[in-house]
């Protein structure tokens, strides 16, 4: 039985996080001994050939552009059908939005075994036991599961994509999509910026800068890393920057390679969202801020005068 991907999109293109489902489950597929498909929902500008630099082997659309907005009943359902259509009994998602809100109700739907927050292959040597995070990232727990169809979803920048080249064969299904019982009325945009989910670097500060009129700086650095910016929630509490900013506990989890806290006191609730970075350098003028007991890298020193040093420093380097 193949092994298959969901590809999620946005914008008429393949997010950056269904790189990296398509090759754990290429992975998971080598290791159980069989193939890899893929399967997308609605409409994409990508060539979906081209996913077979993965190893994936064959992906199939459902090219109705009422899948394009999700509703995760409805992809609940089609997804559904295409799994009995290709009797695939592993399914991988990325545990993004369209991950949580579609992997657990269709685990329901085919009474099948979850693992979200999935950090690693499953262990096949005794069964199917798959590694994954709890207690926001603070601990691991080895879940074995033992229904015929399994599905996993993995944590975003947890698994790093790689090439293998080649081209996959693509297939059309003709699977009845229902009518969505919601109504979007509006779609606000957030443009010319690097989107926090996909992000490879963030810049982020807190009460520590002292008011919204001080964050001129933080932008300025991340545009010249070519970062996203996000902040703390007592900032999107007071306004200073909006809400979809937020990482945290209480706001949205993130995994880039490099976080860089500026003025952010390191608290539990915001160190369960971003505790996944791959590195992290604080720059806060409390050498006692919580927060450098988690970085890798830290600055006990004024925002003020360290981040227009660096700044500096990075201009330099980029010959600005």
């Amino acid at each position: 039985m193949p092994v298959l991907i969901y590809v999620d999109h946005a914008d008429n293109h393949i997010k950056k996080s269904s790189f990296e489902a398509l090759t754990y489950g290429v992975d998971l597929a080598s290791a159980m001994g069989t193939t890899a498909d893929a399967v997308v929902l609605g409409t994409v500008a990508d060539n979906l050939a081209s996913l077979g630099k993965y190893g994936i082997k064959k992906v199939y659309q459902v090219a109705d552009a009422k899948l394009n907005t999700l509703d995760a009943q409805v992809f609940t359902q089609v997804i559904g059908e295409v799994i009995a259509n290709t009797g695939s009994d592993t399914i991988v998602f990325s545990g993004n939005v369209t991950g949580k809100a579609v992997a657990p109700r269709l685990s329901a739907r085919l009474k099948a075994g979850l693992v979200t927050g999935a950090v690693g292959l499953p262990d096949l040597s005794s069964g199917f036991t798959v590694k994954k995070t709890v207690f926001s990232g603070k601990a691991f727990a080895f879940v074995q599961l033992l229904t015929t169809i399994k599905i996993i979803s993995i944590n975003p920048n947890s698994y790093s994509t790689k090439e293998v080249g080649g081209t996959a064969e693509t297939r059309q299904l003709s699977i009845p999509v229902p009518d969505s019982k919601l109504k979007v009325t509006a779609t606000n945009k957030v443009s010319g910026s690097v989107p926090l989910s996909e992000a490879e670097i963030v810049v982020s500060g807190g009460r520590g800068l002292k008011g919204p009129e001080n964050w001129g700086m933080v932008e300025e650095l991340a545009g010249l890393l070519g970062a996203a910016t996000a902040c703390s929630r007592p900032v999107a509490d007071s306004h200073w920057r909006p809400h979809h900013e937020h990482v945290g506990q209480t706001g949205l989890a993130i995994a880039p390679n490099l976080y860089i806290a500026i003025g952010i006191s390191g608290a539990i609730q915001h160190l369960a969202g971003v505790n996944r970075s791959k590195v992290i350098v604080v720059i806060n003028k409390d050498p006692e801020a919580p927060f450098f007991k988690a970085a890798d890298y830290g600055i006990a020193g004024d925002a003020f005068e360290v981040v227009p040093k660096i700044i500096e420093a990075v201009k330099k380097l980029k010959g600005k």
